[in-house]
């Protein structure tokens, strides 16, 4: 598989965050020894121009909605080209984050308490408390997502709002779990899924929301994060036990909060992680000694149908 195209862009939130995954994935394979093309995906329909282009796979660097939510590789998958990562079921229960809880508690991993929004102040008071967050059930990079602490109906009422006009569909709200911020990605080779080193997320002001994410030198980011063996150990198995529960393949990333009290709480996976400069993916590979373009090649050879 030497003809590759990136897929990366779209037309939704993330689009300038998956332009530069695009950019750093393409620039890796390029290292890597492949022949690569970099397309700005702004439409779906545009896919079908793969059929035509004689590229031996995809290498999906889209970023939620239709790019990582399950359209895409379904398309691609019907036109028989291998890509990158998930398959359209793993990639659309993922974004679900309603549901992807749902198999992760079946998986005996730890959940947040949530609860499906519409309900009003009075209910979400009763079941969450006044410390909550609120996110839509799709999409990704903190987008939309607002944390509140003394909750109110005027702060509440501005959440959903915020979450309504950032991702189409539903919206979901869910108890507050103070502690550290921490994501754990797994790949699978030589027939098994491993998870590579837990990193502790440190914004310097504020929590890791999309400026955070994606500003050079606003966050901390500690590889490997400074745990004990055995709360390392969990995350590690926990990332591995969600990416299996929800039939992910290839790589995945899984982000979490751990109280004082050492008990870790699983928030989702992202089937389609970030590859930016600024990206966790590549930090937690490098900890381990593998480069950038080896950890692209990688992936790039488990590209399935």
């Amino acid at each position: 598989m030497k003809r590759v195209a990136v897929l990366c862009g779209g037309d939704g939130r993330e689009r300038e965050v998956s332009l530069r995954s695009g950019k750093a994935v393409t620039d890796a394979l390029v290292d890597a020894g492949f022949e690569v093309f970099m397309i700005d995906l702004l439409r779906l329909g545009d896919a079908d121009s793969l059929k035509r282009s004689g590229v031996d796979g995809v290498f999906i660097a889209m970023h939620g909605d239709w790019g990582e939510g399950g359209q895409l590789q379904a398309k691609l998958a019907e036109m028989g080209i291998p890509y990158t990562g998930s398959d359209p079921h793993a990639s659309a229960l993922a974004m679900d984050k309603w549901e992807a809880q749902r198999f992760f508690d079946r998986a005996g991993i730890p959940v947040p308490k949530s609860i499906f929004i519409p309900k009003n102040y009075d209910e979400v008071v009763r079941e969450l408390g006044r410390d909550i967050v609120v996110k839509p059930c799709s999409g990704g990079s903190t987008v939309g997502v607002s944390i509140i602490h003394e909750l109110t109906p005027q702060n509440l009422n501005d959440a959903l709002n915020l979450a309504r006009e950032s991702y189409a569909g539903e919206v979901m709200a869910e108890e507050y779990i103070p502690g550290r911020e921490l994501t754990c990605a797994v790949w699978e080779r030589e027939g098994r899924t491993e998870a590579l080193p837990v990193i502790e997320i440190r914004p310097h002001e504020g929590y890791y929301d999309y400026a955070n994410k994606y500003t050079k030198g606003a966050t901390e980011y500690i590889v490997p994060a400074e745990l004990p063996d055995d709360i390392a150990a969990m995350i590690g198995d926990y990332a591995v036990r969600a990416h299996e529960a929800l039939g992910c393949r290839g790589y995945s990333r899984a982000d979490f909060r751990l109280t004082d009290e050492g008990k870790a709480y699983i928030l989702e996976v992202n089937t389609a992680p970030g590859m930016t400069a600024t990206s966790l993916v590549p930090k937690a590979a490098a900890a381990v000694g593998v480069s950038m373009p080896e950890f692209v090649s990688a992936i790039m050879s488990m590209a399935k149908v």
